[in-house]
């Protein structure tokens, strides 16, 4: 079983969902048989390195709110994530753009650490209060979960490296019409959006399970005549019984 999961790093709910998902794989029967990829999706493509907004007076300014009903957001977001093991430090977030930690992300994957850079960059945002355009920072980040310093500095002083694979991903949630994160699709059938509780993840994947390893049960015609066929070693002919 295959999951792919659209997400942005500075997503809370994607964080949020990614760990729900977590907690319904370990849950289910057949854990060692899923698989997860990543997929890239910026919610604000647009969005600068570093705007100096603090992240209450952005998401005030977004939603036409006052600061403090951002405040007070934000802090249901933080129990939410709470509830699931997360520490979200919002008063501390550097809102910033996310095109470069999703290349890391892709580099990552080539080298097989997807899952620990993905991880620790939604760790180094929402918990660290890291600004993820930083070049310094995603280094570290990525040496943290074992890549090379050298390599991944390399790669993120070439814009062009894995930036095609970032667009490929982004162009294909445009295929399936995505328009927020977080999003998944479990072996290119089913859908699931949003931050889901982990009993709907449980559920689903119960439920794909069995409608993907279902026992096809066929249905044999009633024919008049007498059929014609072979088993082990013999064979009905034609005109055998008739003599």
């Amino acid at each position: 079983m295959k999951i792919q999961v659209w997400s942005d790093f500075v997503c809370p709910f994607c964080y949020i969902g990614k760990r729900r998902l977590e907690k319904a794989i370990v849950a289910f029967e057949h854990s060692e048989q899923v698989e997860v990829e990543f997929k890239s999706f910026e919610l604000d493509p647009n969005a600068k390195t570093n705007n100096g907004e603090n992240i209450h007076e952005m998401l005030a300014a977004k939603y036409g709110m006052s600061v403090q009903q951002a405040k007070q957001t934000n802090e249901g977001l933080k129990q939410q994530a709470a509830a699931e093991g997360l520490t979200f430090v919002f008063d501390e977030m550097k809102p910033t753009n996310t095109f470069d930690a999703h290349r890391l992300a892709k580099f990552a994957g080539e080298k097989g650490k997807e899952a620990a850079v993905t991880e620790k960059l939604l760790a180094a945002y929402f918990t660290e209060s890291k600004n993820l355009s930083d070049h310094e920072t995603l280094i570290a980040v990525a040496e943290e979960a074992g890549l090379s310093g050298d390599e991944v500095k390399e790669v993120l002083a070439d814009e062009a490296k894995f930036a095609n694979d970032v667009r490929i991903d982004e162009a294909l949630a445009q295929q399936y019409q995505i328009t927020g994160v977080p999003f998944f699709i479990i072996n290119n059938k089913y859908a699931i959006s949003g931050a889901q509780p982990q009993e709907t993840f449980e559920g689903a994947l119960k439920k794909v399970w069995e409608e993907e390893n279902e026992t096809p049960v066929l249905k044999t015609f009633d024919f008049e005549t007498k059929s014609e066929s072979c088993s082990g070693d013999e064979c009905e002919l034609p005109g055998k019984d008739e003599n």
